[in-house]
């Protein structure tokens, strides 16, 4: 019951409020002094939208040609063709090694010879990633790739290697180990 009572109070209060929000001001100068400022200051031109060429639509007349991605002829696999490897050629894996074959040709070098060449009794020096020097005449082997020495002279050394052709067999490489001059 106090509720209803209290009811004319509390919409009397809730008037008085929402009325006070609402203030008049008799002063508008400065307002106005705002918006005549903006209003002659000079306005912005806006570019025209840009014009676009109309869609020409494309017929694809090739539908009816060899398709680009399938070939003309067949082609065979390299495993379906069988190399012929009729010159023989194949590394003596059951001879024993000598000390110079654990080093790759690129890492030895010719640093002298002894001997004539006249007398075909000619070794050159050979120096080994270990610092040591080593004598090889032709007939000795060095290098990774089963290296045969061929012929020695003053200024260097020819190496027939033999080596993977990549399908299956083998095939010759020739090397040549220059003298090196010390300075």
């Amino acid at each position: 019951m106090m509720i209803l009572k209290s009811k004319p109070l509390v919409v009397a209060v809730l008037c008085s409020i929402v009325a006070s929000g609402c203030v008049w001001v008799e002063d508008t100068q400065d307002l106005a002094s705002f918006v005549s400022d903006v209003q002659s200051k000079p306005r912005g031109t806006i570019e025209p939208l840009p014009t676009f060429e109309p869609y020409h639509s494309f017929v694809y007349q090739g539908a009816s040609l060899r398709d680009p991605f399938v070939p003309l002829v067949k082609i065979e696999s390299a495993l379906d063709i069988e190399y012929d490897d009729s010159d023989g050629v194949e590394p003596d894996q059951n001879r024993p090694r000598s000390y110079l074959e654990q080093f790759s040709i690129d890492d030895l070098h010719m640093v002298g010879t002894i001997g004539k060449t006249d007398q075909k009794s000619v070794w050159s020096l050979i120096l080994d990633d270990n610092g040591e020097i080593h004598r090889v005449s032709v007939g000795d082997y060095i290098g990774l790739d089963f290296g045969k020495v061929v012929a020695v002279n003053e200024q260097r050394v020819d190496v027939i290697e033999i080596i993977s052709n990549g399908r299956g067999g083998w095939m010759q490489r020739p090397r040549t180990l220059e003298l090196v001059e010390q300075e």
